[in-house]
């Protein structure tokens, strides 16, 4: 068994604390091991320094084992500090270079503050996914939020709405379809998954008279992928994909835009939502929230989303 790395994120966020309270939840039955400064976690959080990864395999319950990683800076709690810019970015370059090299199964990364490394560090990425991808060797990668009861996939992310009609093009759509039907395969442990596509429009264009995507182009490209044996439902109304019964039909919903997939799973799973980015040659995973500066330090961040990167880490690695 190889323990899962978690890189810290950003230590002025609730990252250090909910570290604390997952080793609390999971104990040894899942071994992890934290990358980053142990002046930055919780005063008395009980911890253990280790000096390789499997060492996080012995380490007793009741402790976090903590590969240490030198910054610049102390940390206070809601005040981020661009000096510690530089450690948050080699934390995840760590943690990506322990995960290539088989010595950690597979990396969960905690939030990162994006304006931070910007100013601390002149970190020109998007964010995580995009950094990650980079890692990788510019990796063609997708954002898929995941939790017990559903999987999507936007296929356009951080962009104004008014740019999805434009951005949305057929190649974009069946990079992500393929890229999705393959992490459901070799992450998930899925023979034939089955991807529901949304449509771009309310009710799917209802025949074009509200729009003419889905009839245009997105019909005939599922069409294309069904005949060389993808099992693909779509183009849907978004507005009737969701519910229970729906659900129960596929195993992820590929979607055409950000509010369009985050909007139900962030309904089903709030705290327990998981960011896997599926492309890389590596498991990544994150809890499905950002730093929460205004709570941080104050002792009442729910580790559950975190618990349920942890574990999904886990069993992704099992899969593979």
């Amino acid at each position: 068994m190889l323990p899962v790395a978690l890189s810290c994120g950003e230590p002025a966020g609730i990252g250090p604390e909910i570290a604390v309270a997952a080793r609390a939840v999971l104990g040894d039955a899942l071994p992890f091991f934290w990358i980053g400064d142990p002046r930055h976690l919780p005063r008395g959080a009980a911890h253990k320094v280790i000096g390789h990864p499997d060492q996080a395999l012995s380490v007793p319950a009741g402790l976090l084992p903590v590969l240490a990683q030198e910054f610049a800076g102390a940390a206070t709690p809601g005040e981020p500090d661009p000096a510690n810019a530089a450690g948050v970015i080699a934390a995840i370059e760590r943690g990506v270079a322990l995960v290539m090299a088989g010595q950690a199964a597979a990396l969960c990364t905690a939030p990162i503050h994006k304006k931070a490394l910007k100013d601390g560090a002149g970190f020109a990425f998007p964010g995580h996914t995009e950094y990650l991808a980079h890692l990788a060797g510019d990796a063609r990668v997708v954002m898929m939020l995941a939790c017990d009861a559903l999987r999507v996939v936007p296929a356009t992310i951080h962009i104004a709405l008014s740019e999805v009609p434009r951005a949305l093009t057929p190649a974009l759509l069946e990079e992500v379809i393929r890229l999705t039907h393959a992490g459901l395969i070799r992450d998930f442990g899925i023979e034939a998954p089955v991807i529901a596509v949304a449509g771009l429009n309310p009710h799917a264009g209802e025949g074009g008279v509200m729009g003419r995507e889905e009839l245009d182009w997105m019909a005939p490209l599922l069409a294309r992928l069904q005949a060389e044996g993808f099992a693909l439902k779509g183009p849907l109304p978004a507005d009737t994909m969701f519910h229970a019964r729906a659900r129960a039909g596929y195993d992820a919903a590929v979607c055409a835009y950000h509010d369009q997939a985050l909007i139900p799973i962030k309904t089903l799973a709030f705290d327990e939502g998981v960011n896997v980015t599926l492309g890389l040659p590596f498991i990544r995973t994150s809890p499905d929230h950002g730093t929460a500066f205004d709570i941080a330090g104050k002792g009442i961040a729910r580790p559950d989303s975190l618990v349920a990167a942890l574990r999904m880490a886990a069993k992704m690695a099992a899969n593979r």
